[in-house]
């Protein structure tokens, strides 16, 4: 026994001292890395590194990125399967890797990985952007002040972008700004671009693309550049969705989703928005006249404007194979809007010293009504980036507007406006790679637009109390417009340098056509538009860009109708039929600069327009008689008046110090120099101006997100109009509950009740002093959202992304 248990004890130590001896052999060393999103370059934080070791059966060791994306874990020498992995992305695995000593791994990019994802979609959770050469990204995030709003919200919390009270859109103060939806006209837009985008709900919105210096690509309308709105689409397995309601007051109400199913190789989508929405509003004029026998006036205008509507985007993807899908859909507009409008008109006599005074009510019906037809076909070869698409759409809008105008409580005028409009799009694209950094771009687009404008006005007769058709006041026209292009463009990558050339050919043909009066002109418009987008990267976190192009304006089909539309017995809206395009050379040169916890976004630009239309006052050879007294009729219209330079500086800035607190900021300031006369009169104008933007999010205790947004703009002036600055401010909280399925957010917006236009106007033959506010004050909203089978993304340290300065052609 005790030879039996000698023996077992020298085989314990001999064992024991053997492995003792293998652990003394073994030892750490650091291994470290870098984890990105291959798509938007940012950090991945809380991705996970595990270290397999097959001998043992077991993950040795592992750990976790931080908010940079880094890892650095002490692991024992050996040989491993090293796994990088991250909720919803595809795993990297590095197989028998020898580990031995100190080592960096590099850069792992992953990517979305929509088989493990199943049925769960990833909400962004925060605004990035990425920096392309001919356009900047902006994926649209949480942003709290837009929940349960619209379109024309998100877009003005967009850097670079404004929208004004009445929904008017403009780019770096330039309101000739081309919107467009997945890189279309779309009958999300209409015949009211102003009006549908306030119907579409932001939820539908997956990406904003500002695009300040588009390549050949794209169209050549609008002087101040394009918008491309992205809407929400996924393509991952399963259902999916989200539903929106929200109430407010002014009274407001609204519901809106979004549903995607995907089974196999068939894609189902529909985005619906049903909308109600009570507005307040004011206008006051008070207008000076030179003569003393033509009286003041002092006018002022007060109206409840209620919309309601349904919008709706139905479609079908097709992937017919790995490499070739068919998408398909419907997009159909109902929208319904009452103006009751009430019209108050004081006038002085200055030579009797009395007054005057007089109502008019013009209660205005409005019915919208688009449906559009869209079709695409994707074709992606063996070769990367090398495709041929093809797009058609047809698209057909109604707008029926009819007003009963009272004068002192007299129903006197009955004004109809009726308007059709169809659209026929025609276009293709074709990509071909040339070696591994180079691509040729070839493309044609046809843009076939008819649209006819049916104005009666019918005047009450005293003598036999019946309405009777004014034939001085009422017209038909018929507008055509015909776009045809070509284009071609070339991009390469050398090194550190990307660029991408192109040169794009338009064709326009315009008739206008007048049954009325019979005249009838045609018009043909030639145009080449060069592009000019280059690129140079001087590290992974600083690059150069530089972009020149140049555009076109040309006249929409209401500034060219002759005939007077009336908001007022003294004021009215007259076109011009000889109104010719307007050319824009614009050039740009931007940096970024990304930091730790700062990313600086900035640009220098200039652009030159000829043959500029604007909109100018002056006074007509007609009068109206408002008791007894004799007034000239004032008409406002578009003209060309000679050359534009506008140059000026942007600053975009993200700033986030901690997890819980960020920071973005827009300033744009600009000067603005314009040489030109109008009927003799001098309307050059020399101003200097800017516009500025504030968010900042905050995450309270039980995390609770407060974000406020302020906004300005500058004071501008020109040959008849002085406007002042204006100053906006909104507020919103919102907290998740329900494991992030759900949100309830609460915002205001213009809290302090400042944003309202004032101006002052001096023509030839009088000054005026005029205030708009077209939202009346402050607003309230509350919204609630559910997310089935959708999860947002977890926020990341950071802010604005770079991108890869790519081509993306």
């Amino acid at each position: 026994m005790t030879q039996k248990y000698t023996l077992l004890l020298f085989i314990f130590f001999l064992f024991t001292g053997f492995t003792f001896a293998q652990r003394a052999e073994i030892k750490e060393v650091k291994i470290s890395g870098n984890v990105i999103d291959k798509e938007t370059k940012l950090p991945l934080e809380y991705a996970t590194i595990a270290f397999f070791n097959k001998n043992q059966n077991k993950i040795v060791t592992g750990g976790i990125t931080n908010a940079k994306g880094d890892f650095n874990i002490p692991v024992p020498t050996g040989t491993y399967d090293i796994t990088i992995e991250y909720i919803s992305f595809k795993t990297i695995t590095i197989p028998n890797k020898i580990i031995s000593k100190n080592e960096n791994l590099g850069v792992f990019s992953l990517e979305i990985n929509a088989e493990t994802l199943a049925e769960v979609e990833i909400i962004a959770e925060k605004t990035t952007v990425e920096i392309k050469l001919d356009k900047k990204i902006y994926n649209v995030g949480k942003d709290l002040t837009v929940s349960g709003g619209n379109v024309s919200d998100v877009l003005d919390n967009v850097p670079s972008v404004s929208v004004d009270a009445d929904g008017n859109v403009a780019l770096r103060g330039n309101d000739n700004v081309r919107i467009l939806i997945n890189g279309k006209p779309s009958g999300l837009v209409g015949l009211n671009s102003t009006e549908a985008l306030k119907q579409l709900p932001a939820e539908a919105i997956e990406k904003v693309e500002v695009i300040t210096s588009p390549s050949a690509r794209y169209e050549a309308e609008g002087t101040a550049g394009i918008l491309n709105i992205i809407l929400r689409r996924s393509k991952l397995q399963g259902l999916n969705g989200s539903v929106t309601t929200n109430i407010g007051h002014p009274d407001a109400a609204g519901i809106s989703g979004n549903i995607n199913y995907r089974t196999g190789n068939i894609n189902l989508f529909n985005t619906t928005s049903y909308r109600y929405q009570e507005t307040i509003g004011r206008w006051y004029n008070d207008v000076k006249y030179f003569e003393d026998n033509t009286p003041d006036l002092d006018e002022k205008r007060d109206w409840l404007d209620i919309r309601k509507g349904i919008t709706t985007n139905t479609g079908i993807e097709w992937y017919i194979n790995d490499s070739a899908s068919l998408t398909t859909s419907v997009v159909y507009r109902d929208n319904n809007s009452e103006n009751n409008s009430v019209n108050k008109l004081v006038q002085f006599n200055k030579i009797t010293n009395t007054t005057s005074e007089s109502e008019r009510k013009d209660p205005e019906k409005e019915e919208d009504k688009t449906i559009q037809y869209a079709l695409n076909f994707t074709k992606n070869f063996k070769d990367s980036d090398h495709k041929l698409t093809f797009d058609f759409q047809y698209e057909d809008s109604n707008e029926d507007l009819n007003s009963l105008i009272s004068i002192d409580g007299i129903e006197s005028e009955i004004i109809t406006t009726l308007e059709n409009q169809s659209n026929i799009l025609l276009q293709s694209d074709y990509v071909v790679p040339i070696g591994e950094k180079s691509q040729i771009e070839l493309g044609y687009r046809g843009d076939f637009t008819t649209r006819s404008t049916d104005f009666e006005v019918s005047l009450l007769d005293p003598e036999s109390g019946n309405f009777i058709i004014n034939n001085n006041l009422t017209n038909l026209f018929n507008f055509k417009q015909y776009n045809t292009a070509v284009y071609t463009q070339f991009g390469s990558k050398i090194d550190k340098f990307s660029y991408l050339l192109g040169l794009r050919f338009e064709n326009t043909r315009i008739t206008l056509d007048q049954p009325t009066t019979g005249d009838f002109s045609r018009k043909k418009i030639n145009g080449l538009f060069p592009t000019v987008n280059i690129n140079y990267e001087m590290s992974d976190s600083q690059s150069f860009t530089i972009g020149y192009n140049r555009r076109i304006r040309r006249p929409r089909g209401f500034m060219l109708n002759p005939f007077p539309s009336r908001s007022s017995i003294t004021n009215v809206f007259q076109g011009n039929p000889d109104l010719n395009p307007t050319f824009s050379s614009t050039f740009e040169i931007g940096y970024l600069n990304k930091l730790d916890k700062l990313t600086i976004s900035s640009s220098i630009y200039y652009s030159h327009s000829t043959e500029v239309m604007t909109f100018a006052s002056r006074t007509t050879d007609e009068t109206v008689i408002v008791d007894g007294e004799e007034f000239p009729v004032i008409a406002r219209g578009p003209i060309n008046l000679g050359e534009d330079i506008r140059y000026g500086f942007e600053l975009n800035l993200n700033y986030s110090p901690t997890r819980k607190w960020r920071v973005n900021t827009d300033f744009n300031i600009y000067k603005f120099e314009r040489e030109g006369e109008f009927n003799g009169i001098d309307l050059s104008a020399n101003n200097l101006t800017w516009r500025a933007r504030l968010t900042n999010k905050f995450t309270l205790p039980y995390d609770i997100d407060w974000q406020t947004n302020i906004n300005f703009r500058g004071p501008s002036q020109d040959a008849q109009n002085d406007r002042k600055g204006i100053i906006s401010t909104n507020l919103a909280f919102s907290k998740d509950f329900l494991k992030e399925k759900a949100s309830i957010a609460f915002n205001v917006r213009d809290l302090f009740n400042t944003a309202f236009f004032s101006n002052d106007i001096t023509a030839e033959t009088f000054t005026a002093y005029q205030e708009i506010q077209f939202r009346g004050g402050r607003t309230f909203n509350l919204a609630f959202t559910y997310r089935f089978n959708q999860k947002k993304k977890r926020e990341r340290q950071g802010g604005f992304d770079g991108g890869d300065g790519g081509m993306d052609m």
